[in-house]
Parts: structure tokens; C-alpha cells; sequence
């Protein structure tokens, strides 16, 4: 075992409190790396903006136009 789990007195803990605190770690983690599915308004939001893109697919525009366009403002 790591030096760590001793010195925090993780070794010393039931399996069952180590597997909650490994849970732990891993939520938060996942948080600040932004890999948490989306919360249920996030959903919502998602969702939303799929049906509206279904609904009017002719309202979107192509990434190249939007580069093409782009490109050429900065050059200008």
C-alpha cells in the first residue's frame, strides 16, 4: 500500500467507507474535469436546441462558411 493511505488512515477504514471515499474522489474529479453527464435542465436545454435544429434544419450554417467568413474579416 501507498504511504498515503497509511498516513491518512485510509488502510485502516472498512472496505465499504474506502469504496464511498474512492466514489467521493472520483465525483469530484469529474466535476472539475467536466465529465459529469448533463444535469436534467442541461438536458432539457440539449434537447431543445435538438428539436429546434430537427424542426428548421435549413436555419444552420456549415462550419466552412462560418470559417471562410471569419478568415476573411481577420485578413481584411
Amino acid at each position: 500500500m501507498g504511504q498515503a493511505l497509511h498516513a491518512l488512515g485510509i488502510d485502516s477504514m472498512s472496505v465499504e467507507d474506502r469504496i464511498d471515499l474512492v466514489q467521493d474522489i472520483w465525483d469530484s474529479v469529474a466535476i472539475e474535469a467536466g465529465l459529469l453527464p448533463p444535469s436534467t435542465s442541461e438536458k432539457a436545454e440539449l434537447d431543445r436546441r435538438l428539436a429546434e435544429d430537427e424542426a428548421h434544419p435549413d436555419d444552420a450554417i456549415a462550419w466552412e462558411t462560418i470559417k471562410t467568413e471569419a478568415q476573411t474579416r481577420w485578413q481584411r
